[in-house]
C-alpha cells in the first residue's frame, strides 16, 4: 500500500517545490511514486475557479477518492494542494490511517509576499482578486487538531526541507 504524502499549507508556501525535490530523491532510490497537484487535479473539474467553501471540500475528498483508487499501484502518492478545510485533511488521514503523512509546509506572509510566483498576493492587495485562501479571503486555513509533520520553508531551504521530510517518512 501507497504512503500518502500530503502536503498543505498556504498558496506559494512551496509545496510544489517541495514535492518536486522529494519525488527526485525517492526516484533515485528506486520508488514509483505519482504526484496530486492541486492546481492540475482542479483544472480538470467544471469548478475550478469556485473555491468557494463546498467545491474547496468537494475537491479535496475527490483527491481521497481518486488516490483510493490507485494506491495498489505506487510505493508514494504525493499531494500537493493547499486543502484549508481541517476535515477533508481528518478524512484523508481517518481513512489511510498509518500510510497518511500529513506536512505543514509553513511560511510567514511577508515571505509570501515576496515570493509571489504566481502574482496572487499582488492581485489581493490590488483587490483583483479576493478569494485567495488564508490571505483576504472568506476562506482561513484550519490548522490541524492532531500532529503533523510541519516544514518551516522562510527557515530552511529546499535541501534542509526535503531532508528533514525524508526523515519523517522513510520508517
Amino acid at each position: 500500500m501507497s504512503k500518502i504524502i500530503w502536503l498543505t499549507g498556504l498558496s506559494g508556501a512551496g509545496k510544489s517545490t517541495l514535492s518536486n525535490s522529494l519525488i527526485k530523491v525517492l526516484k533515485k532510490k528506486n520508488f514509483n511514486i505519482k504526484l496530486i497537484d492541486g492546481d492540475i487535479f482542479r483544472k480538470n473539474k467544471k469548478y475550478k475557479k469556485n473555491f468557494s467553501r463546498k467545491s474547496i471540500v468537494t475537491n479535496n475528498f475527490k483527491i481521497i477518492n481518486y488516490i483510493n483508487k490507485i494506491k495498489s499501484k505506487y510505493d508514494y502518492i504525493i499531494v500537493a494542494v493547499i486543502s484549508p478545510i481541517a476535515k477533508t485533511r481528518k478524512k484523508a488521514k481517518d481513512f489511510f490511517k498509518d500510510q497518511y503523512f500529513e506536512v505543514f509546509v509553513k511560511c510567514k506572509i511577508s515571505i509570501l509576499k515576496k515570493r509571489d510566483t504566481k502574482g496572487l498576493y499582488f492581485k489581493a492587495d490590488k483587490k483583483i482578486i479576493n478569494d485567495l485562501i488564508g490571505y483576504k479571503s472568506k476562506i482561513k486555513y484550519e490548522r490541524s487538531t492532531y500532529k503533523v509533520i510541519t516544514i518551516e520553508t522562510d527557515k530552511l531551504n529546499l535541501n534542509e526541507s526535503t531532508r528533514y521530510l525524508l526523515k519523517k517518512i522513510l520508517i
